[in-house]
């Protein structure tokens, strides 16, 4: 059984046209062939209650697992959110870790989203849990730090260490209201230093749960995806109080964060200003402004559209490509991935939807053709004007155990890798020259 190995030249037009071909079709795993994945990503918090309330998610017709069915159209991270003590059940500390090993038994990324509430924590709520309501300085800071190390060492127990943690669920305004709350009238020195305490107190939760060999990227979420001077504000004030993180997540929603454009004005500026990761952590577009059961659809006016977005299937595959490109090219290579959220949320018999025509599947359960836009990384990629580029295809023939099949576009600066093939053990790096971080 030998090794075989082909390489050859081609045009700058062709090479183009290849790189666009190689990225429709291979997602890549953390870590194959050396470099970083583009994130890809679903937060599906509402699945358990879906399903409980007799929902069912179909592919041709045929129910299926919504992992699987997300998963088999290119989605590599699931995020889940987390409360404290909620009164229904859901998204609690046992179901988290329920969801957790169904998300790591499909082999996909795992982000938790601590949202250090009850319920719902964004831009005009930060309630403490109950348990908390009367916690205040550094014991609420003790609180944040034991509580995160106890979800994470749990997760960690039962081999689901999440790939990433969210300390906060959108924090433009702090968490933990009074004591973290960062907007006037508490826009103070010391209302900073005390909201930059309990984030730090947070990632130390996370550290606390974790061994140095263990690889947990955190990150801050905040929801101003098209606001640049909201968005220094809020990281220039952090990052004043020594916060360590690694990752900047903004939340974009067009009806509330403006357009395509000032997302990617604002991305820009954040990547060279910072020097740290992006990922748009939540996004969603409308397939359609119907309704289907008597909830209030929360978008659904012809006002939320982008010019040039309808609200189609085509329309939201075509935002939800532009917008992973717009993330993918952000500067000096940090735009590292797009979470869609709830595109699990779809009524069901016995509970309804305020997202049901925002979500990736029809009325019925039925997935849509827009979720073929995840199949598709990003495009674009152009090499060096007047160098030529090289392909090179590596696999080993024939032998029926190895299973990976690696393609490497090779440009004058280090090689772009892709597999088409997801493999079975890691660890066999398959292109031989270094490789450019995606």
């Amino acid at each position: 059984m030998d090794a075989r190995t082909v390489k050859t030249a081609l045009p700058r037009a062709s090479g183009s046209v290849l790189v666009f071909l190689i990225l429709a079709l291979a997602g890549v795993p953390d870590g194959e062939c050396g470099q970083a994945q583009f994130i890809k990503g679903a937060d599906v918090s509402f699945l358990e209650q879906v399903e409980d309330g007799g929902g069912v998610y179909t592919e041709g017709g045929e129910p299926r697992d919504v992992l699987d069915i997300l998963d088999g159209h290119g989605i590599n991270f699931i995020r889940l959110r987390v409360w404290h003590s909620p009164g229904d059940g859901y998204c609690d500390f046992e179901s988290t870790l329920r969801m957790a090993a169904r998300v790591k038994e499909k082999g996909l990324g795992l982000l938790i989203d601590f949202h250090y509430s009850d319920t719902w924590a964004d831009p005009a709520h930060q309630t403490k849990p109950a348990s908390w309501s009367s916690t205040t300085g550094g014991a609420l800071e003790d609180s944040v730090r034991s509580y995160t190390a106890g979800v994470v060492a749990a997760l960690k127990a039962q081999g689901t260490l999440p790939d990433m943690v969210q300390i906060g669920n959108e924090v433009i305004c702090g968490m933990l209201w009074d004591d973290g709350r960062v907007c006037n009238p508490y826009d103070t020195a010391e209302q900073w230093d005390a909201f930059g305490d309990l984030v730090t107190a947070g990632i130390l939760g996370v550290r606390d749960a974790t061994d140095p060999a263990d690889s947990v990227r955190i990150m801050i979420h905040i929801d101003r995806g098209g606001d640049n001077g909201a968005s220094r504000w809020f990281f220039d004030s952090l990052l004043a109080r020594g916060v360590d993180f690694d990752i900047i997540g903004q939340s974009f929603y067009p009806w509330w964060h403006g357009s395509l454009a000032d997302l990617q004005a604002n991305l820009g500026d954040l990547a060279t200003r910072y020097g740290k990761d992006l990922v748009v952590a939540e996004t969603a577009y409308p397939w359609t402004l119907g309704w289907h059961d008597d909830t209030h659809n929360l978008v659904g006016l012809p006002e939320h559209l982008l010019p040039g977005y309808p609200a189609t299937v085509a329309g939201q595959h075509a935002f939800l490509a532009d917008l992973m490109g717009i993330v993918a090219n952000a500067p000096e290579r940090r735009g590292r991935g797009v979470f869609y959220w709830a595109p699990e949320w779809i009524a069901a018999p016995s509970s309804g939807s305020a997202w049901e025509n925002v979500t990736l599947f029809d009325f019925s359960g039925e997935v849509l053709g827009s979720v073929e836009a995840f199949d598709s990384a990003y495009s674009g990629v152009e090499p060096p004007a007047g160098e030529e580029p090289g392909l090179e295809l590596n696999w080993t023939y024939p032998n029926p155990l190895r299973t990976r099949t690696a393609i490497c576009f090779n440009l004058p600066a280090p090689a772009l890798c892709f597999q088409l093939v997801k493999p079975a053990p890691r660890g066999d790096d398959a292109c031989d020259n270094p490789l450019h971080r995606m």
